[in-house]
């Protein structure tokens, strides 16, 4: 007989929350696939370096948009601001990267903090509206800087220091590959251990039904302001990153086309699933690659059509069309 000790265990939240953040076999072998892009085809380094870093952009607003519901047309504002910042310090003689990368991530948080204050307040059309009008904003505000961003000719002469000054950066890209991959896996794990944590169970809540999730004592604005703030941070890291492994800042980083682009990849890949954003930032960057090769005028009608197929045909992206066809193999696979 099962005892009731056991069963009260099983059911705890304690041991709901530990079995959501186990981890398994898959996603080893996910990482481990992005790991042997060294070896496996190492003259495209260059272009995997850019997916890791578009992977981990789409990632922050995952937890916006897949999480909390959160949709943000400007969210390039916050990745512009982590590049610029590791780029300026870059330039001007901290050179160290790991701690480039902290300044940055800090930086575009903190402005983050001060736009969810008035963000957390708006819903809908209003919020898109708004989170537009910061990246329009800060556009703007970089191209008239030129004497400190460089405007259209970018930010040139950032100089990063060698990699726990053990590891130059080598011109196939070697170095800034696996240096993108090592942060953007920390940065997963810290955004998977939110996402399965009692926070990220009210993010839930909150995108499923705002009106009634404060009658369980979740106080929805801090929340928003919380989780916004934690995306703008890792937004800014990944673009800390993109200055520091190409040692360029152009002013397209704070384009809408930058915040069209990692929205594109986030549906395409799946979101709220957290690896939907690296996959659809895999898909992308490979399809433009690819696409504007073979068609350099009109390839951006391919990837439209692209996304309209998915958005269509496969609901939750690449990873939930995965997800399901998984799931079923393994149900018809016990019904025998």
């Amino acid at each position: 007989m099962v005892s009731r000790a056991m069963v009260t265990e099983a059911a705890s939240p304690r041991a709901i929350f530990a079995e959501h953040e186990r981890w398994r076999w898959p996603e080893t072998v996910f990482w481990l696939a992005a790991l042997s892009v060294v070896y496996l085809f190492p003259e495209y380094l260059t272009l995997a370096s850019q997916v890791v870093i578009s992977g981990l952009f789409a990632l922050s607003l995952d937890l916006l948009l897949g999480y909390t519901g959160m949709a943000s047309l400007g969210h390039a504002a916050f990745f512009g601001l982590g590049a610029y910042t590791a780029g300026l310090l870059g330039k001007h003689g901290w050179h160290e990267p790991l701690s480039g990368l902290v300044v940055a991530g800090l930086v575009a948080g903190a402005v983050g903090l001060v736009c969810s204050l008035v963000i957390a307040r708006l819903q809908s059309i209003a919020l898109l509206m708004v989170t537009l009008g910061i990246g329009v904003m800060l556009h703007e505000g970089a191209n008239q800087a030129q004497s400190l961003t460089g405007g259209d000719d970018g930010l040139q002469g950032v100089d990063i220091a060698p990699v726990l000054g053990l590891f130059d950066w080598d011109i196939f890209g070697r170095t800034a590959f696996l240096y993108a991959l090592a942060i953007a896996f920390l940065c997963f794990l810290a955004a998977r251990r939110l996402v399965h944590s009692p926070f990220g169970l009210s993010l839930r809540g909150i995108k499923e039904n705002t009106k009634r999730v404060p009658s369980l004592g979740i106080k929805v604005r801090s929340r928003v302001i919380a989780i916004f703030t934690i995306s703008a941070a890792l937004a800014g890291v990944a673009g800390g990153l993109l200055a520091q492994t190409t040692q360029f800042v152009g002013l397209e980083v704070l384009s809408f086309d930058r915040s069209a682009g990692v929205l594109i990849m986030l549906v395409l890949g799946g979101a709220g699933t957290l690896y939907g954003a690296f996959v659809g930032a895999a898909l992308f960057m490979i399809a433009k690659d690819f696409l504007s090769a073979s068609d350099p005028v009109y390839w951006y009608f391919w990837i439209g059509l692209l996304l309209c197929v998915v958005v269509a045909f496969g609901k939750g992206g690449v990873v939930g069309v995965t997800t399901r066809a998984w799931a079923a193999i393994f149900r018809r696979g016990g019904a025998k």
